[in-house]
């Protein structure tokens, strides 16, 4: 777990935490979320709340990556107001992606707060 502002990052980690910023802002949700497969395709999706239907954004991201036939992620990133990224969330890197993919966390301003790996 560790620090890092956004301007510390690698080009294509400020691009997914941009793409979830984006997500969130664009479709009013409470937290978006982008991941990056094995190819340098991105995902992007904003939480899901429906009756009968509750996604986090970053599985909704996942659960797409997947459906397009994503194998492997290279990194996930979630812009909420939390302050932790929940466990059920990291799981769900941790099948496609594997323990050692890193999950950044943004606030609203898009400023990455927590940097974990999905293991």
């Amino acid at each position: 777990m560790s620090d890092q502002s956004t301007a510390g990052l690698d080009p294509e980690d400020r691009k997914i935490v941009t793409l979830a910023r984006s997500a969130r802002a664009r479709n009013a949700v409470p937290e978006g979320a982008a991941v990056r497969d094995e190819t340098g395709r991105t995902y992007v999706a904003g939480s899901v709340a429906l009756p009968s239907l509750q996604l986090s954004a970053l599985r909704t991201a996942v659960a797409m990556a997947v459906a397009s036939g994503a194998t492997s992620l290279e990194a996930a990133a979630v812009v909420s107001d939390t302050e932790q990224v929940p466990a059920e969330d990291l799981a769900t890197v941790r099948d496609l992606g594997g323990p050692a993919t890193p999950v950044l966390l943004a606030g609203p301003d898009g400023e990455v707060h927590l940097t974990v790996t999905a293991g």
